[in-house]
């Protein structure tokens, strides 16, 4: 049997296959750190959502506390969403280096990655 394929038709061939292999490789590599991305952003989601239930009851029973102290629950439920207030404030104002930069700069941190093979 001979091979009647020229070398210019073999070159062409393996192009074509590496281009192949190449798109299904950015293609997984895509799949990967999207799922890595999705992961790491639920499960700091549970957290959140943990940390805020438990902050919600704690600001609960801070201000009965404080409203039993003062001899009326409304004056605690009012101080402690005096407190909140000021402090969606203080987000509000620093908000670009508070929450933007370091959430943006753990996206990036996580899509540039290198797996350890």
């Amino acid at each position: 049997m001979t091979d009647n394929t020229t070398p210019i038709a073999t070159l062409f061939e393996r192009a074509e296959d590496y281009s192949k292999t190449t798109i299904k490789l950015l293609k997984l590599n895509a799949v990967d750190k999207s799922a890595e991305i999705i992961s790491a952003l639920f499960s700091l989601l549970v957290v959140i959502l943990t940390v805020v239930l438990s902050v919600i009851i704690c600001s609960i029973g801070a201000a009965l506390y404080i409203g039993k102290l003062m001899s009326d629950t409304f004056y605690g439920f009012i101080i402690i969403g005096g407190f909140y207030m000021l402090l969606a404030i203080i987000f509000h104002v620093f908000r670009e280096k508070l929450l933007k930069y370091p959430v943006s700069n753990s996206i990036i941190k996580q899509m540039l990655k290198e797996k350890k093979v």
